[in-house]
Order: structure tokens, then C-alpha cells, then sequence
């Protein structure tokens, strides 16, 4: 028997794929998209240190993203019961430039669909 803190492969597939939904401009901008994916009590630390509310990443306006897909380095690993912690790395290009973060997520399993309850990235700087 499987334990209740060990993901599936489809689990983990499956919270990949939302993880990347929030790097694609066609999901990142469709605010309904979003309201699905995102528990109403959903906030950020920013990269800038700035924490973000559900309401404030709604009210970014559309833009290009320019991130690495898949995302490197993808993991995730049950906390407890239903909730899950994500990381990886993103590769973003801004203005030319790539930046570099480390990123966690929250994402909560709420009525059968997963919840992203928090997120945060903080940057780093790859060895070369």
C-alpha cells in the first residue's frame, strides 16, 4: 500500500504542468484560468521582497514571458495529507538579460483540484 505523503508520477506530472501554466502568457494572463488555480488567500514573496496578494498577481498586466520550459530542476514532495511543496529553478529573460531564481510553491489538493496557496522566488546567480 502506497503512503498517504508519497506522490504519484501523475501527481507530480500533473502539479508540473500547473507549475508551468503560470509561465505561459495564454494561462498567466486569463484571470479565470487563474482564479481556478489560485486559492483566494494566495500570496507571493517576490524576488524584489515585495509580497503580492491574490488580487495584486491578477492585476499584472499581460506581457511576453520568456522562461525556460520544462523547468529545470522540478520537484515535489508531500508535506502532509494534501499539501505539497513545488521547487525549481527559473531562467527568465528580461530586457536581454537571463535571471536566475530559486522557486517554491504551496499547492493544496482542495475538492479533487490542486490550489496554489503560496509562491516565492528568490534570485541566485548559477556557477559557471
Amino acid at each position: 500500500m502506497q503512503s498517504m505523503n508519497v506522490l504519484t508520477i501523475e501527481e507530480q506530472s500533473e502539479l508540473q504542468a500547473l507549475e508551468e501554466e503560470l509561465w505561459r502568457e495564454e494561462t498567466r494572463f486569463d484571470i479565470a484560468r487563474m482564479r481556478e488555480l489560485m486559492s483566494e488567500d494566495f500570496f507571493e514573496f517576490g524576488m524584489s521582497g515585495r509580497t503580492y496578494s491574490l488580487e495584486d498577481t491578477l492585476a499584472i498586466a499581460a506581457q511576453e514571458i520568456r522562461a525556460k520550459i520544462p523547468l529545470p530542476d522540478f520537484s515535489a514532495r508531500s508535506i502532509y495529507g494534501s499539501v505539497v511543496q513545488v521547487t525549481y529553478n527559473s531562467a527568465v529573460e528580461y530586457d536581454g538579460k537571463i535571471i536566475y531564481a530559486r522557486r517554491s510553491s504551496i499547492w493544496i489538493r482542495e475538492n479533487g483540484a490542486w490550489k496554489l496557496k503560496f509562491h516565492q522566488g528568490t534570485p541566485y546567480e548559477p556557477s559557471t
